[in-house]
């Protein structure tokens, strides 16, 4: 269970929700915040900072609190909200947009795109930032990086268009058997029916993509929206002009990328060497 420590109104509007129903709960069935506490396994005072909206629950507190409230699966049923309200709001907002989107597609240059990547490759590139996150904030990191791949089981399924650039299958982050892992998964997300991974080969002359890593989502309604992210900067493009240069610089990058086919031989023999 986490303390909530941002500035971020939505999720602590979400948390005081949260908090409200455990508490109408707890005094409808005549118990201290103590009394729950001992019940429950957590201290009076965990108990409390849940109902002042301080702390987001953990799904076993919720599940806990309600069977001894009875109160029936209404507390138990905000597991998907105390989740979500733990990510960052950038990670909830891009979440979002995912859900919306019926293509994406994504040029990663540094890194395997957060979409494909492991919980251990995850784990690592968090641990690695400089000044380093508390060992709390890491793991809340990952999980919503994680709870983004839920896009890809959704129905109508969306189709995903991924170009990497060869170096980021050879960089070992996080050591050799975190990154085996890593581009096994690659691998098995690869031959998805509606997934494209493409490798951009590191001795290309000609490359469209050196301004940096970039995400396009087609959306529903058809629109587009384009997303950067880069040091401490993560920003949505809306405008379209510069949808456009985006659209226009993908589709250059994918065709001087490798095929589909080529890439996944070419991700397979850096398993292979890893």
């Amino acid at each position: 269970m986490e303390p909530y420590g941002g500035d971020d109104e939505e999720s602590a509007t979400v948390l005081r929700t949260i908090g409200r129903v455990v508490k109408t709960c707890r005094e409808r069935k005549g118990l201290t915040q103590a009394e729950l506490g001992t019940a429950i396994g957590y201290s009076e005072e965990q108990v409390s900072s849940v109902e002042r909206g301080r702390r987001a629950p953990s799904e076993a507190f919720l599940a806990k609190a309600d069977a001894v409230v009875e109160a029936g699966g209404l507390i138990a049923g905000l597991k998907k909200d105390a989740e979500e309200a733990r990510y960052p709001k950038k990670v909830r907002d891009l979440a979002k947009l995912e859900s919306k989107a019926v293509e994406l597609c994504a040029y990663a240059n540094s890194v395997v795109h957060g979409l494909l990547q492991t919980p251990e490759y995850a784990r690592a590139l968090y641990a690695m930032r400089r000044p380093p996150f508390a060992e709390e904030e890491v793991e809340r990191l990952v999980a919503a990086r994680l709870a983004r791949q839920e896009v890809f089981d959704r129905q109508p399924a969306p189709v995903f268009s991924f170009v990497q650039e060869e170096v980021t299958l050879r960089r070992p982050l996080g050591g050799r058997m975190a990154m085996r892992k890593q581009l096994e998964h690659l691998l098995e997300v690869g031959h998805r029916r509606n997934v494209e991974i493409q490798v951009m080969p590191t001795d290309r002359e000609d490359h469209a993509g050196l301004a940096g890593s970039l995400q396009l989502l087609r959306l529903r309604d058809g629109d587009t929206v384009g997303h950067n992210e880069v040091q401490l900067t993560s920003r949505l493009i809306s405008h379209p002009k510069e949808v456009q240069i985006h659209e226009i610089r993908y589709g250059i990058i994918r065709a001087q990328a490798l095929t589909p086919c080529e890439s996944l031989a070419v991700i397979e023999k850096a398993l292979g060497e890893t």
